[in-house]
Order: C-alpha cells, then sequence, then structure tokens
C-alpha cells in the first residue's frame, strides 16, 4: 500500500480538481465514505469503551450503560477547513438515514472555507443544524456519552503545531466520552507525515482515510490513535496521481517463488551466524533456528570455545563450530557462505568487537548486523561506509541511538530513512510497526506483530530469517521486508493460539513455516 504525505494529497487533490472534478464532488464522496463507517460501528451495538471519573478506560460491565441507550445518535465535531467540511457532509447524511445528530463547530465562523460553508449550508436545509462548541456546556459533554459514535472532522492533514484552545478541549471531549470515535482522514492531533502526537490527539476506533493512507497513520503514536484505517476512493481520477513517487509503502506480503523440483540445499542459501558468549549460549542457536524455517539451506555456526558444548547440543539442524583463534580461518569460513549474520548474543568483549570489525571490512558477501554486532560498529561507523556489498542493520532504539541515529524529534521513519542513505545500508529500526529503510530513499512500514514478541531472543530469530531469505538471492529490497513481515506474522499466529503473555520466541519459530505457507 502507498502511503503519502500532506503536501503529496495537497497536490493530488489539486490535480484532480484541475482536470475538472468539483472539490465538492470530493468532499461529498469523502463525507459519504464516513458516514458508511459511521453507521457500521454504531450498528455494533456494542460500547467498547466507558470512562471513569478520572478519565481512565474501563471495559466490561460498565459498559452495559451503553445497551440502555435509546437510537442512533451522533456527535460531530467539525473544524473549519475542508476536514470539517467532510464531517458536516456525515452528519447531513447520518441524519437521511434516520440518525439524531449534533454537529459542533470548534473555531471561528468566520474562517470556515467556502466549501465548508457550503456544507454547512446542505446541513441547514436537510433540517440540521451547526452549533457553536462550548467546552463547558454540562449538557453537551451528556450529550456525546449518550451517543453510538462520534466522529472527529476537526484538523485532517494539515496541522503543524500543538492542539490548542478549543481544539483541546473538544479532543479531551471526545476521548473521555467512552464511545467509539471515528475519525476524518487523520485523527485531529496526529502529524500526518510523522505520526507525532503534537499535544494531545484524538483516540479512535477507527480512522477513514481518503485517496491513498498517509504515513503518519502507520508509524509512531499515529499508529496507536488511528485504530482501524480504512482506505476509501472519493472520485480522484488516476492521472491526478501522475508524476507522484511513493517511497513509502505498507509492507504487503508477496508470493514466494515457487522451488525447482530438482533444487539441492546448496541452492537455498548458506548462511554463517557469529555469535554467542556464556550467558547468552541461546542467542545465535535461536538465529540458526530462524534462518532454517526461513529456508536457509545450510546454516553454520561459529561460537566461542567455551560455549561450543552448550550451543551444539541444542543443534541439530544447524551446525556449529568452535572459533578458531585465527582470525583468517574465521575470514575464510565466514566469506564461504552467501550471507554473513554477526551478533547474536556476542557479548561485547574486545576480541569479538574487534573480529566484528574485521569480518565487516574484509567480507564480499551480504552481512547483517545484530544486537551486539550493532554496538561493535558504534563508533566505527567508518568500517560500515567503506563496504561496497550490502549491509542490513536490525537496531532497536537504543541501539540505533548508539549508532548515532536521532529519535529526538518524535520522526523514527525519517531517522530511518536518513540514516540509510547516509550510510549506504538498509536499516531495520524495530519496534511498533519496525520500519525497513533502504539506502536509495524508500521504506516499507510493517503492519504484523504483537506485543507478546517483546521478549529476549525475537530479534535473534528476526536476524536469522533476514540472513535467510538474502541467502536465497532475494533482492533486498523484497527479502528484508518480507522477513520482517512473516517473523510480525508468525509472531500473531503465536500470539493467537498462545495469547501475548506466555509467548515464546521457539513458538514463533514453529510458526513461521505455517506464515510462509501463506505465501507459497
Amino acid at each position: 500500500m502507498r502511503l503519502v504525505t500532506a503536501e503529496q494529497i495537497r497536490r493530488i487533490d489539486s490535480a484532480a480538481i484541475a482536470s475538472g472534478v468539483p472539490s465538492l464532488s470530493l468532499m461529498e464522496q469523502a463525507a459519504r465514505a464516513l458516514a458508511i463507517e459511521a453507521e457500521e460501528m454504531g450498528e455494533d451495538g456494542q460500547q467498547r469503551y466507558f470512562p471513569t471519573a478520572t478519565g481512565e478506560v474501563l471495559v466490561g460491565e460498565e459498559s452495559a450503560a451503553f445497551e440502555q441507550r435509546d437510537g442512533k445518535r451522533a456527535a460531530v465535531f467539525c473544524g473549519t477547513g475542508n476536514n470539517g467540511g467532510d464531517g458536516l457532509g456525515c452528519a447531513r447524511l447520518l441524519r437521511e438515514s434516520g440518525w439524531e445528530v449534533r454537529a459542533f463547530l470548534v473555531g471561528e465562523r468566520e474562517r470556515m472555507t467556502s466549501d465548508c460553508k457550503e456544507m454547512e449550508k446542505r446541513l441547514v436545509e436537510a433540517g440540521g443544524s451547526l452549533e457553536d462548541f462550548d467546552p463547558m456546556d454540562v449538557s453537551l459533554t451528556a450529550w456525546s456519552h449518550s451517543c453510538r459514535v462520534v466522529v472527529d472532522a476537526l484538523l485532517g492533514v494539515g496541522l503543524k503545531r500543538p492542539v490548542e484552545g478549543g481544539f483541546l478541549a473538544a479532543v479531551a471531549l471526545m476521548n473521555r466520552a467512552g464511545v467509539p470515535v471515528l475519525s476524518a482522514d487523520v485523527p485531529s492531533g496526529v502529524e500526518a507525515d510523522t505520526g507525532r502526537v503534537l499535544g494531545a490527539a484524538v483516540r479512535a476506533e477507527r480512522t477513514v482515510t481518503f485517496t491513498l493512507s498517509k504515513i503518519g497513520l502507520h508509524v509512531g503514536k499515529g499508529a496507536l490513535h488511528a485504530g482501524k484505517v480504512v482506505v476509501a476512493p472519493i472520485g480522484v481520477p488516476d492521472e491526478a496521481l501522475a508524476g507522484e513517487s511513493f517511497p513509502v509503502k505498507l509492507t504487503a506480503p508477496v508470493r514466494l517463488p515457487k522451488r525447482a523440483r530438482d533444487a539441492y540445499k546448496g541452492k537455498f542459501g548458506k548462511v554463517y551466524i557469529l555469535g554467542g558468549t556464556v550467558g547468552y549460549t541461546g542467542a545465535p542457536v535461536l538465529a540458526s533456528q530462524g534462518a532454517l524455517r526461513a529456508g536457509a539451506g545450510l546454516v553454520y555456526l561459529g561460537v566461542p570455545g567455551k560455549i561450543y558444548p552448550i550451543v551444539a547440543a541444542h543443534c541439530v539442524e544447524a551446525m556449529p563450530s568452535p572459533l578458531m583463534p585465527d582470525t583468517k580461518n574465521i575470514l575464510q569460513s565466514a566469506g564461504e557462505c552467501d550471507v554473513v549474520l554477526l551478533g547474536p548474543g556476542m557479548g561485547q568483549e574486545t576480541r569479538m568487537k574487534r573480529l566484528t570489525l574485521t569480518l565487516l571490512a574484509g567480507l564480499k558477501c551480504p552481512v547483517v548486523l545484530d544486537a551486539d554486532g550493532i554496538n561493535a560498529v558504534a563508533g566505527h561507523i567508518d568500517v560500515l561506509d567503506s563496504r561496497e556489498a550490502l549491509t542490513v542493520l536490525t537496531p532497536h532504539d537504543g541501539e540505533f541511538a548508539r549508532l548515532g541515529g536521532d529519535l529526538t524529534s518524535g520522526d523514527r521513519l525519517g531517522a530511518a530513512r536518513g540514516f540509510a542513505q547516509a550510510h549506504h545500508c538498509v536499516l531495520v529500526l524495530k519496534g511498533h510497526r519496525t520500519i525497513t529503510a533502504l539506502p536509495d530513499g524508500r521504506a516499507y512500514v510493517n503492519g504484523t506483530g504483537n506485543p507478546g514478541m517483546a521478549t529476549g531472543g525475537s530479534g535473534d530469530v528476526l536476524g536469522g530469517m533476514i540472513a535467510a531469505l538474502l541467502g536465497q538471492k532475494l533482492p533486498p529490497e523484497e527479502a528484508v521486508p518480507l522477513a520482517v513481515y512473516l517473523h510480525g506474522r508468525a509472531g500473531d499466529m503465536a500470539a493467537a493460539e498462545l495469547g501475548e503473555y506466555g509467548m515464546l520466541p521457539s513458538d514463533l519459530i514453529q510458526r513461521i513455516p505455517y506464515a510462509m505457507k501463506e505465501l507459497e
């Protein structure tokens, strides 16, 4: 799925209007998409949330109050821009479907756009009205609590500064209402390009975004505030998208290539994994199992001699060996493989750090750096920059900061893309909605995975999977985001069966084949 910035969607809308599509036609279609989703949410017959006096959210017995509400009621909070016009159109359409609707204007009427004013006129002609929002009006709060759905049409994609004044009060009211919230285009308070929350933001159960999905709905805190994202076409012709490039995409599953009937193990890649130390003997084992389950033909492990017996006892399919004192022998063994994974459970002993830098400088094959392999490079970024072969780094936020990455702005996507371009590498910035950034500026945002994967060892599995797919000669722009997708998908399968609390990386590994089978 293609993701766009606020500036891109402005250009696309302008191009559509210039081609002869009336702006009010676009707004009417957006309003219709909102109304359809609002009706569906209202027909569910369940209240998802119920607020306490302190603003906390409870589920369960408290939601029984929802069943006592009569009729279908909706509150629509509108801003003065075109996003507000979408909300006003939605309010009118809901009224025409038999809903009892109250629409509230947040902001000064003098600032309403011409299209927003026209939508108010149509609402009035249909028997409705646009009331001025008064945050001190107790009856307004009571009305919101009595609704089956609340529509957020305050701010849209143009927000660049913290929410304040009446808008802040409206956001707080919607979040406290204990009613499912539907946001128009982007939850108010979320920055469309980065997913940052600017002061405060609506917590939507569902967001209807128009024409193309916005980056901020899928990254950062925006992904948490958006809820389920529905992309609605509103009549923008394909020609309006001509000339636009879409470097950021939501990772989509792709078909795995069919394996040749006469293939042999050497055809599916040789993976070499360097890692492990006392106290971290499981990491290289998990990485090797991830690689094997992701289809690697042969997997070799190089581990320190003092832990070799422990690692060997846990390896049946992978082939471990103790590291030799001579670095040249290690470089030769690793260099005979198609891809090398450095770092799982490696620790930070000086010898292992030096070995990592030596291998990184000397290997001509693709290298995946994970965990302490990343820490070894921190402070030696010149070694990374001097490589001609592919390098993939898989840091979490803390490791990324040690590499020199800057996440203080809250723009994880921008930081990941900037680092990958500056250092000519593929960067996998792990976390909620893991980002894969390519050296040419393209990036993929992953939508699979769950909190049950936030446990030691999950990252080692991912490193092995990335190495395996690269070893099978999939192009990096396919192999790396696909490994991230499959890793999350296997985790989702494990969570569905076992729950998020008790699942382990080994449970994830067992489900990799089933995740891959979906794509065969």
